[in-house]
């Protein structure tokens, strides 16, 4: 397994080493000793899984109290996955990572606490897995819009995308609850 950081280095991309013959395929999708080399002291306490489909956005979702790390990946298809910066002592604030997570390349992405998350299918449909250092508080829950102008994050867009009610009414970078 491969831990490189990305562009805002606390967010760091995992390749996996993947062992592959006539039968398939196996590789290890999480080691704690290989994180912990890496300097991720996580504990994860929740798993989730989505399925979508082409030109579903889901996001950009954060909790502004009970912040989640997640680790994350497409095990169906493929995304175009975003994770935006919203930690105002950070050299990186309002800054993202994006990066295609798919069945086929097997990348996953390490999202830290204190960073608003989103995707958008890039393929027919996708079903995507992630794990969570705390547990979902919907009462925290919040929206970053994922058009903001602001964000500058060039979506691959063919047409509008799928929203639900309250991503399309998310609050644009400027007007954010955010974290410290």
């Amino acid at each position: 397994m491969q831990i490189t950081p990305t562009a805002i280095p606390d967010v760091k991309l995992i390749e996996p080493k993947v062992f592959g013959d006539a039968r398939g395929f196996f590789f290890e999708s999480y080691n704690l000793r290989l994180f912990a080399s890496a300097g991720l002291d996580v504990e994860f306490v929740q798993d989730n899984h989505s399925r979508s489909h082409r030109g579903v956005l889901r996001g950009l979702h954060y909790q502004i109290e009970h912040a989640q790390g997640k680790l994350v990946r497409a095990i169906a298809g493929a995304v175009f996955d975003v994770a935006v910066d919203l930690r105002r002592g950070s050299q990186t604030f309002g800054e993202h990572v994006a990066i295609e997570l798919s069945a086929d390349n097997k990348k996953m992405l390490w999202i830290p606490p204190g960073f608003a998350h989103g995707f958008i299918v890039v393929s027919e449909a996708a079903d995507f897995v992630y794990k969570t250092t705390d547990y979902w508080y919907p009462e925290h829950e919040r929206t970053l819009l994922w058009s903001d102008p602001a964000l500058h994050i060039r979506w691959p867009l063919a047409s509008a995308p799928i929203v639900t009610p309250r991503d399309a009414a998310g609050s644009p970078l400027a007007a954010a609850e955010t974290y410290p």
